[in-house]
């Protein structure tokens, strides 16, 4: 069993561990009831809406969790390092808030097409599209259970995905464009692959150069949601102003139940991420994703509940292999020797959006 790290008490442990459930278990709730059940007789279909409330709040939270936590201002990391370091930062920043911010509206649009249990296994499973990526892109090699869990991962979301149950949902925004769906939503798997690589990247920069002020979790939360929210709003403002702003007033206005929801989630994955950090430098990473995947298993429990969805048992068992490959991948770490100390940093962007 792994132990507790003198740095964190068992109670510590026992309160983060109770808050990123609450928090995320609530933000998946929500995040499932403002992108797939009607207000009143409509649906709300303004993802881009939903992205820049949740990156902004992120945004605020990361930048009082940083300077409360270490005192120190995220953005020094580009002011206070060398000229090449800090352009290589900032370029880097770049590239993953404009992959982040086109991921989350993807995902969002594939929720008319799949069901919202789909969409939650899937984005469960990040180790496929972030080994695609390192493998393409930067030619790592990867030990052999990697590739075991990858295939029964990939394996249970295809039963999960091709097994599904004939029985019509009520309130259901679902068109059964399965495979237009499932497209959009690789496309976002790909997209956060791509921003996870690039931050491992980053990380590995901290360990790598001479830099003065290194990047840390807080400090990516902060940025990179500041960065998304900037970008999230472009987009709004430029190609979707009346399709997206002036139809959120209008939806607004008519349900106002909404707002509150948007409001509510963004706050509970914003705190989240707080509990996910904390866990990480107090503890360590596999009580993390110990915690992480309890918590996805129980959001699916609680979706099936609580808005009456229907799974065949070959679907079941597609959850089952997802979550028992993402298991088995915890058992091995807890099995093998132990990392330095150090490399906690490298995982804190891990479970960002959960």
């Amino acid at each position: 069993m792994t132990q507790v790290s003198k740095k964190g008490s068992v109670i510590t442990l026992v309160v983060c561990v109770l808050g990123l459930y609450g928090s995320f278990l609530s933000w998946s709730i929500l995040q499932e009831r403002i992108n797939t059940k009607p207000y009143g007789d409509e649906y709300f279909k303004a993802p881009l809406i939903v992205n820049i409330t949740q990156a902004l709040f992120a945004s605020i939270v990361g930048l009082i969790y940083s300077l409360i936590a270490t005192r120190s201002n995220p953005f020094t990391i580009f002011t206070h390092n060398e000229k090449p370091i800090a352009y290589k930062l900032l370029t880097s920043f770049i590239l993953i808030s404009i992959t982040s911010s086109l991921s989350s509206p993807l995902g969002y649009m594939s929720l008319k097409h799949v069901d919202y249990l789909a969409f939650l296994l899937a984005k469960s499973c990040k180790l496929i599209p972030v080994m695609l990526v390192h493998l393409v892109f930067y030619r790592t090699r990867f030990p052999l259970f990697k590739y075991i869990v990858a295939s029964s991962i990939t394996f249970g979301v295809i039963l999960f995905t091709v097994f599904h149950s004939k029985k019509k949902e009520k309130d259901t925004l679902n068109d059964g464009k399965t495979v237009l769906g499932m497209i959009q939503l690789v496309g976002s798997m790909l997209l956060d692959g791509l921003t996870n690589s690039t931050q491992d990247q980053i990380f590995k920069l901290n360990k790598s150069s001479s830099s003065i002020v290194k990047v840390t979790g807080a400090k990516l939360m902060c940025i990179l949601n500041l960065f998304v929210f900037i970008l999230s709003l472009g987009y709004a403002l430029i190609f979707e102003y009346d399709s997206e702003i002036t139809y959120t007033v209008n939806f607004i206005h008519k349900y106002p139940q909404v707002l509150m929801n948007i409001l509510e989630f963004s706050v509970f994955g914003a705190i989240g991420q707080i509990f996910v950090f904390i866990i990480l430098e107090k503890f360590d990473s596999l009580i993390l994703i110990t915690a992480t995947v309890t918590r996805k298993m129980i959001s699916m429990i609680l979706s099936v509940i609580l808005f009456g969805h229907y799974l065949t048992s070959l679907q079941w068992c597609g959850v089952g292999l997802v979550f028992g490959g993402i298991g088995y991948e915890a058992l091995v770490k807890l099995t093998s020797s132990p990392k330095p100390s150090s490399s906690k940093e490298t995982n804190l962007h891990k479970e960002k959006k959960e």
